[in-house]
């Protein structure tokens, strides 16, 4: 983040362009090296260790190296230790900048000074930097908005750079009354207080691409409902690390779905976070205790109940799958089928899953908890009335945990969480199937 940000100033003030501060940060990026691959390669841990504290991530916004010690796995001094062999990004920057552009050392801490002033970092805020130490400085790029901005934009900035890109840059918070934008996915929490997050695109470009490929893993060819569905996605991860958070405080929220938009304006007072990857600008769009309008047509991400598949026993089961995400349900769709088990029907919302469950009996049908018009758990009640030996996994973000014990009281039995694990998916549909 260092080298982006104090890259830009300089190249601002022409002290370096724009292909040599790119060729700098690609230098960079390949010395930099994830604590976790550090940490196996050293024997400090397993490779399993590594991967239970990834999937942990999935569902608490912490750093690896504070699970890791939470767990007891490594201790802060190993901690301190990988970290220095991770390299510090501050000291990585000025050596490959030295080594790459005409500007000499001795003119460094000049440029730095007038950085942090235009920057308006202080002397705590400008030594996080040079750390990549996110929740260090960014409350220096959101000063005075609302409570529990700076902590959604920090949280919005590692999932940035855990899923896409490291590569980034961005400017301070704009406070705003309205926002016309290409395309926008966003979701809304109600709860003791109201929140909307969400990505908006101003002008076509490639960020909405970037972002999707990155949280997916998937490769699309052009902006389209699909992207903006992975998008979505991206959000209901971040919407449900940010519900977990707050409900550590003692506030409860309901995550309600997320809704794709094109062409249109959003009203309302809310903010934008610009962020910058490989130069192309997507807005990070926060609104807290704020009755915004995202727009008066959304995408409508339907997609008809599939039956055309059928099962010529020979696969290890049947399986619905119920998500309102088409990429949801593609992914889910590839685990399932890759595995063995015959995807025999989806359908985009509760009141279609009920039907498809009545349709095609399944042996399982997966549900996702957050869906419109019925949501998952009205569903399972509802297959349940119908059918009392239903088996059902439920599919579920982080931070829906009001939603979950309703789903355990209602009879569901397994629960699988978004960002998918392979394994976690295959085993909850396996152990359903041979009860």
């Amino acid at each position: 983040m260092f080298g982006q940000l104090f890259g830009k100033y300089l190249v601002k003030e022409n002290a370096l362009d724009k292909e040599t501060l790119k060729k700098i940060l690609g230098v960079q990026s390949q010395i930099r090296v994830k604590l976790g691959v550090i940490a196996v390669a050293e024997k400090l841990i397993t490779q399993e260790q590594a991967d239970e504290i990834n999937r942990i991530q999935q569902q608490e916004d912490k750093r690896f190296g504070d699970i890791a010690v939470e767990k007891g796995y490594l201790s802060e001094k190993q901690i301190a230790e990988l970290l220095d062999k991770q390299g510090n990004p501050y000291m990585q920057f000025l050596q490959v900048l030295v080594e790459n552009s005409s500007i000499k050392i001795s003119k460094i801490d000049g440029y730095l000074e007038s950085f942090q002033r235009e920057s308006g970092l202080d002397s705590e805020q400008m030594d996080a930097l040079k750390k990549d130490d996110i929740d260090g400085f960014v409350s220096a790029f959101t000063k005075g908005t609302e409570p529990y901005l700076t902590g959604i934009v920090s949280l919005v900035l590692r999932n940035i750079t855990r899923f896409v890109s490291t590569d980034f840059y961005f400017e301070a918070v704009k406070s705003i009354e309205q926002l016309e934008y290409r395309c926008l996915a966003a979701q809304k929490s109600k709860g003791e207080h109201d929140f909307c997050i969400g990505f908006a695109m101003k002008e076509i470009n490639n960020t909405f691409v970037r972002v999707a490929e990155g949280y997916t893993g998937e490769h699309f060819s052009s902006t389209g409902i699909e992207v903006y569905d992975a998008v979505g996605e991206f959000v209901n991860c971040i919407s449900g690390l940010f519900a977990t958070a707050m409900a550590k405080k003692g506030i409860q929220l309901e995550i309600l779905p997320q809704v794709a938009y094109e062409n249109q304006v959003a009203k309302g007072k809310a903010y934008v976070f610009p962020i910058y990857i490989d130069d192309e600008e997507i807005d990070l769009y926060i609104a807290v205790d704020s009755d915004v309008e995202l727009g008066s047509m959304p995408i409508i991400r339907k997609m008809r109940m599939n039956s055309a598949i059928f099962d010529d026993g020979s696969s290890k089961g049947t399986v619905v799958i119920v998500d309102d995400s088409g990429m949801s349900r593609k992914m889910l769709r590839t685990i399932l089928e890759d595995a063995g088990f015959a995807v025999v029907g989806e359908a985009s919302d509760g009141m279609e899953g009920v039907l498809a469950y009545k349709q095609l009996s399944p042996d399982v049908i997966t549900l996702d908890i957050t869906m419109p018009n019925m949501d998952g758990t009205e569903a399972l009640r509802q297959i349940k009335d119908y059918d009392e030996d239903a088996k059902a996994v439920m599919i579920t973000a982080a931070g829906q945990q009001n939603k979950v014990i309703e789903a355990l009281k209602i009879g569901a039995e397994k629960f699988i969480t978004k960002p998918f694990d392979k394994d976690e998916v295959v085993k909850a549909v396996e152990e359903l199937v041979s009860k």
